[in-house]
């Protein structure tokens, strides 16, 4: 196989729709700006698992490091009335970059050839990382083995259950639970892979990924 990195994407606001990036800096704690803001209530985090217009909303990075919601920053009272609205009149959003942000490790990679098993927008999956060039769902060999993309190692631990998230389409935000059931009976209930970062650095579009198993 050929590999290389075939996509990038960063969610500066847990659970909320993310970006694409051509470069990302990554750190031992993941991209630089990943799910830095998450949404709360008084019982804790609240996600589009059961929240779903959440994913309708759309975070990126400001250039001052911050996250901006559908343009506007995430601390301005326009931002928490379309949380609000989408996640309860209760809810409350709060900045956090500790290594607690991420529900398993701080990277989760996808592979193409996964993707086009599954058979749908990749954004269900909510990668950080796609790998171009990989023969069908070939990545369920993958825990244990490194991918070295220049001078960046990083290591795959395990396969990712998948959660409700994955029934919300990202444009219409319609439910499909079949989606969800789809990928427990031909998947294992699992799709791409949890990761963390040995050695940190910058990755690009297009950049070579060697497989180290």
């Amino acid at each position: 196989m050929t590999l290389t990195v075939g996509a990038l994407w960063r969610y500066p606001v847990k659970t909320l729709a993310g970006e694409r990036l051509d470069v990302a800096e990554i750190t031992t704690n993941g991209i630089i700006g990943d799910r830095i803001v998450h949404v709360r209530g008084p019982e804790g985090v609240r996600t589009s698992r059961r929240h779903h217009d959440l994913i309708g909303l759309h975070a990126t990075l400001g250039p001052d490091g911050e996250p901006l919601v559908d343009g506007q920053p995430w601390t301005s009272p326009e931002v928490l009335e379309r949380v609000r609205a989408a996640a309860g009149p209760d809810a409350m959003l709060a900045r956090y970059d500790g290594p607690e942000r991420f529900d398993v490790l701080p990277l989760l990679v996808a592979t193409d050839g996964a993707v086009a098993a599954f058979g749908r927008d990749v954004r269900r999956l909510r990668p950080n990382i796609v790998i171009d060039g990989v023969d069908g769902t070939d990545e369920f060999g993958w825990p244990g083995a490194e991918l070295h993309i220049g001078e960046v190692v990083i290591a795959l631990d395990s396969r990712r259950g998948r959660c409700p998230m994955t029934t919300v389409d990202p444009d219409t935000l319609e439910v499909d639970r079949g989606v969800l059931k789809d990928i427990i009976a031909r998947f294992d209930g699992k799709l791409a892979l949890n990761a963390e970062v040995l050695v940190p650095g910058t990755i690009r579009i297009g950049d070579p990924v060697d497989l180290v198993r």
